[in-house]
């Protein structure tokens, strides 16, 4: 006797069709997302770098990306060729901003972002994060003469803070119903932010101490600059990379917590932010602060 074939219902057959259409690009989102396939097809890795966070992701003299976080970008790259046995991986480099990192983190420009990101709660929505590397208060940098010295003296002055941070959010929640009245300018880079308060075009530049503290080494005067105020929070800083990309993260957190571990991570520290740096020659004089020292003995991601 014949086997019986039933109809597929309409509503199972398109199914079908759509699931049939999904499938490749299910597929394809998959390999996008998986780095360490990717770099092992391309024989390449891109590293997303800041050009003026100072210690951490800028150019030096032969526009060469340098710095603390772009050394040990260099180390999971030496942990990648041996992960998947290859003899050499290119590095290739791709500016990046506070505006535009996470996009270009998201669709796959940039494979980790080596540069001074602070690790939230929030953007883990978007991105993943390596355990913290540098941790840190925001605080303002206002000229040496301005008199400014806690945010209370801010009322009535322009502050800047860079496009893409959290800094200015952060002033407000700190006002604290003051009603604390500011006009807000905002640089395209920290370079830029700086200069408007050097050119007088803005009274204070609020970020991340450590980042203040490079501008401040890098001005032609830097004496005539200070950084005081109240800590508006302590943030983190970490490597940004993809998120739902497990065996990558893997990988970058055995690594970055390794170093922490071995003790390379205070020696890397103290080659970027307490020795004299290219291309001038200038020491950030930095030391390494409680928040850090307890981020390298407890290596975590989890945020704030």
């Amino acid at each position: 006797m014949p086997k019986l074939r039933l109809p597929i219902p309409f509503g199972a057959a398109a199914l079908a069709v759509a699931f049939a259409i999904l499938l490749p690009h299910v597929a394809a989102q998959a390999q996008e997302n998986d780095t360490l396939a990717k770099i092992k097809a391309s024989g390449a890795i891109t590293f997303g770098y800041r050009e003026s966070s100072f210690g951490f992701s800028y150019l030096d003299g032969n526009l060469k990306p340098v710095g603390y976080s772009i050394e040990i970008c260099n180390r999971i790259v030496e942990a990648v060729k041996t992960e998947l046995k290859l003899p050499a991986v290119e590095i290739k480099y791709q500016a990046v901003t506070s505006a535009n990192r996470i996009p270009l983190v998201q669709n796959g420009t940039v494979d980790i972002e080596c540069g001074s990101t602070t690790n939230l709660v929030e953007r883990q929505k978007q991105v993943a994060f390596s355990p913290d590397i540098f941790r840190y208060n925001v605080r303002m940098l206002v000229k040496a003469d301005s008199g400014i010295r806690s945010i209370a003296d801010l009322q009535g002055k322009t502050v800047v803070t860079t496009t893409g941070t959290t800094s200015f959010r952060l002033l407000r929640e700190a006002d604290k119903g003051r009603n604390l009245e500011v006009n807000n300018l905002g640089g395209k880079d920290h370079s830029d932010s700086f200069l408007l308060v050097e050119s007088g075009r803005a009274q204070a530049f609020v970020l991340d101490d450590i980042l203040l503290a490079g501008q401040i080494a890098n001005a032609r005067n830097p004496k005539d600059f200070i950084i005081t105020g109240e800590s508006l929070r302590t943030e983190n800083q970490s490597l940004m990379l993809r998120k739902d990309d497990p065996a990558f993260k893997a990988l970058v957190d055995r690594v970055v917590s390794g170093m922490m571990k071995s003790g390379e991570m205070e020696k890397l520290y103290n080659k970027w932010f307490m020795s004299p740096i290219p291309p001038k020659g200038i020491n950030i004089n930095y030391p390494l602060n409680a928040e850090t020292k307890e981020a390298f003995a407890n290596p975590s991601s989890k945020g704030i």
